[in-house]
């Protein structure tokens, strides 16, 4: 077993935060990631509402927080995925394929995942990152599904691959992307926007490409577009399965946490992108890890 003062499931920003200020604390800290630590901001192709930073790779900026992480001494477990906790015992304990790790108080960071194309399809040319997955598409002709700042930011970096078109989907009669940035994407002349249009099938072509069926929800109007692949931005889900049963919960999934990210259960902070909150940023993530850390030494300190 390996035991620490203030064990992190989740090595995202918030997660990093958190685990900076625990050791400022000098208190010892261990971060669990089932990846690699950065969680969705890896996947941001620009970050420009950061304090200190006019524009930075998501990738840098995780890059910076790891290595300020790493110099104070924090333990890094990476692409281990709990698989069980239990959260009874004075000592909270979580569970991997290869080890059991330990904490006199335990921060829940584990962020959210995004929502699948809302359509089953055997087409493979399906993704979640353009960042990851977008590099194949120079020359072609993509689809973007969403029209929120993750749409249009991954479309941007898109286009800055090469990409030929790129047409966003809006399901909602409006983008909710901020103003600068829809400009921006429609500033580059590859780039258009539809409103009022959902997907209601996709299928594979001989050719290899993709077939949208497509619907405008305001009109019923109906049509067809051929595409080489489809990138998906509609949201996303907490990654709170494995704390069914044993912290509160909303109706949609994530932990219900007070001001101070304490749980119902006594030594169990949570914060982030998982908890139930009204803004969720980069910035915001990085307060609640700071303030889940302050309490969790409060916690410890007390006993």
């Amino acid at each position: 077993m390996k035991a620490y003062d203030v064990l992190i499931i989740g090595g995202g920003v918030c997660g990093l935060t958190a685990a900076i200020y625990a050791a400022r604390a000098n208190l010892s800290v261990g971060i669990i990631e089932k990846e690699v630590c950065g969680g969705l901001v890896n996947w941001t192709h620009v970050v420009e509402n950061v304090p200190s930073y006019k524009s930075i790779h998501g990738l840098d900026l995780m890059a910076k927080c790891r290595e300020h992480a790493e110099s104070l001494g924090v333990d890094l477990v990476e692409v281990e995925a709990v698989t069980g906790v239990d959260l009874s015992a004075e000592l909270k304990l979580a569970v991997t394929a290869d080890e059991t790790y330990a904490g006199r108080a335990l921060i829940v960071a584990t962020g959210r995942k995004p929502l699948a194309l809302p359509v089953s399809t055997e087409f493979e040319n399906v993704h979640y990152c353009a960042i990851c997955d977008g590099a194949p598409y120079k020359g072609k002709d993509v689809v973007v599904v969403g029209g929120g700042n993750s749409g249009f930011d991954e479309s941007l970096y898109l286009a800055g691959l090469g990409v030929a078109s790129i047409h966003i989907l809006e399901v909602f009669p409006q983008c909710i992307a901020a103003a600068a940035t829809q400009d921006r994407a429609r500033r580059t002349g590859i780039i258009r926007v539809d409103t009022n249009t959902k997907i209601t099938a996709l299928d594979v072509l001989e050719s290899d490409r993709g077939r949208l069926h497509l619907e405008n929800c305001a009109d019923g109007k109906t049509w067809t577009e051929d595409c080489d692949a489809v990138f998906c931005f509609i949201g996303q889900k907490p990654n709170t399965d494995l704390f069914h049963g044993l912290l509160d919960l909303d109706k949609a999934g994530y932990i219900v946490a007070n001001a101070d990210m304490e749980t119902n259960v006594s030594g169990v902070f949570a914060a982030g992108d998982v908890i139930v909150k009204k803004y969720r940023q980069i910035v915001t993530a990085m307060g609640d890890g700071a303030i889940a850390a302050l309490q969790a030494e409060k916690y410890i300190r007390a006993r």
